[in-house]
């Protein structure tokens, strides 16, 4: 049983893994549209305000509503370019309309999505969880590298920053035993940030300019207003932040050696269906559930959602008083990008523990994990190959994970049949033996 210090320390080292995805879409979105400073600072505030309410709603689970799985919800960088292009042709309140009303949509359909998961065999299911990892790594070398469009990409002190923060994280996990191990990543975070200031590269400023109180506030922007043509789009994206959810509750499930239910799944959409509801109320933004933590949770083999409720809370605190907030934010994308190599290695890992519980010298299955991983891979490191296609197949395609998950199903279909059981019925014949592979 973890005391309640540990469990808060382990829920903030997830919250670090987290907050670069969380707070870097705020700053596109408001950046892209001009925001004046104290709007683009609410919308950070609001971010993770939602963030936590979306977490905590998402663990706790009821009747209908949350999977009870150790799952953060973060916004979705899908959304991005569509909420960038409303509110450019309209207005911001345009914009969380269609956020509403999308939100709406995932909660009534998660029961229909949930008759497809058929479709998603052991097969189909380890091709998705490998494509999630694989997919993210791109993000977590640029982020070695100095994080795109640095002045100083590629410079030596970043990629001495990202292989010590490996390093540590390393020599923790293999030296270290008990709690001191389990945050091996805060720890590495930690060591990464002070040889930062040490080098002079990590600035407090923000932290001086934030206020220290924010409320979020209902319609912040406006009133919202209704676009048959931007609810569309809206839809079109939390389909898609759908099927990476599916992908990321069973890459939980794997990291946590259960049996992930159909039921689970529903409910798990339903609860982000209403997380993205939130999100337009408060001016936030939709959300999903975030792969990032899936590899913390194989790292450190901490499994308790406790841990994942304490992360929630912690979001809306920082989300109540941005000067806390903004101390996350002096961790210099160097040493968040050594941590991202160790979780998203992980997340691709637990895929290739998925697959090997199948039979790949059947020539069917060795072609739907073959074909589906390098088309989603090949997606997601060069997403510009379907820039001249239709808007709909762009924004579908451009996503390496659905990209990808299409392309196994598909396969799965014309080559398997659905023969198969459903990985969610499934996984537990693994055995838990591989789950530390």
């Amino acid at each position: 049983m973890l005391s309640r210090q540990k469990v808060f320390t382990l829920g903030f080292q997830h919250v670090l893994a987290m907050y670069a995805g969380a707070v870097v879409v705020p700053l596109i979105v408001g950046g892209a549209l001009k925001l004046t400073g104290e709007q683009m600072a609410y919308l950070i505030a609001a971010d993770l305000f939602t963030c936590g309410l979306a977490t905590i709603l998402q663990v706790m689970g009821t009747q209908w509503f949350g999977s009870r799985l150790p799952v953060i919800l973060g916004c979705t960088f899908t959304a991005v370019g569509p909420i960038i292009a409303i509110a450019s042709t309209s207005n911001l309140a345009t914009a969380y309309g269609a956020i509403i009303l999308s939100g709406l949509f995932v909660v009534l359909a998660a029961p229909l999505y949930g008759k497809l998961l058929k479709f998603f065999p052991t097969v189909v299911t380890g091709s998705v969880v490998t494509i999630i990892g694989l997919s993210l790594i791109p993000v977590a070398m640029n982020n070695a590298a100095g994080g795109q469009g640095a002045p100083d990409f590629g410079a030596p002190r970043n990629l001495l920053l990202a292989f010590g923060t490996l390093v540590v994280i390393l020599l923790v996990n293999r030296f270290a035993t008990g709690f001191l191990r389990s945050i091996s990543v805060l720890v590495g975070l930690a060591a990464g940030t002070a040889a930062g200031y040490a080098m002079g590269i990590v600035n407090f400023a923000s932290v001086g300019q934030a206020s220290w109180v924010s409320i979020a506030q209902p319609f912040y922007f406006g009133v919202p207003q209704i676009s048959i043509t931007a609810v569309i789009t809206m839809i079109l994206v939390n389909i898609v932040s759908m099927v990476e959810s599916t992908g990321v509750y069973f890459a939980v499930g794997k990291a946590t050696d259960q049996k992930v239910e159909k039921g689970q799944i529903v409910n798990g959409l339903r609860s982000e269906g209403v997380a993205i509801m939130l999100g337009g109320i408060f001016n936030a933004f939709p959300y999903t559930a975030f792969s990032q933590n899936v590899g913390l949770i194989s790292l450190t083999r901490v499994k308790s959602r406790d841990v994942i409720f304490a992360a929630g809370g912690i979001m809306v605190v920082l989300g109540l008083l941005p000067k806390l907030a903004a101390l996350t934010t002096v961790i210099p994308s160097a040493v968040l990008g050594g941590a991202m190599i160790v979780m998203f290695g992980s997340v691709a890992a637990s895929g290739i523990s998925i697959l090997s519980a199948v039979d790949l010298r059947k020539d069917s299955n060795l072609l739907i994990a073959a074909c589906s991983i390098a088309v989603g891979l090949g997606s997601a490191t060069l997403p510009q190959m379907f820039d001249q296609l239709p808007g709909f197949a762009k924004m579908l395609l451009q996503s390496g994970i659905v990209s990808g998950s299409l392309t196994a199903i598909v396969l799965n279909l014309f080559l398997s049949g659905t023969g198969e059981a459903p990985a969610a019925e499934s996984q537990a014949e693994a055995g838990s033996a591989a789950q530390h592979a």
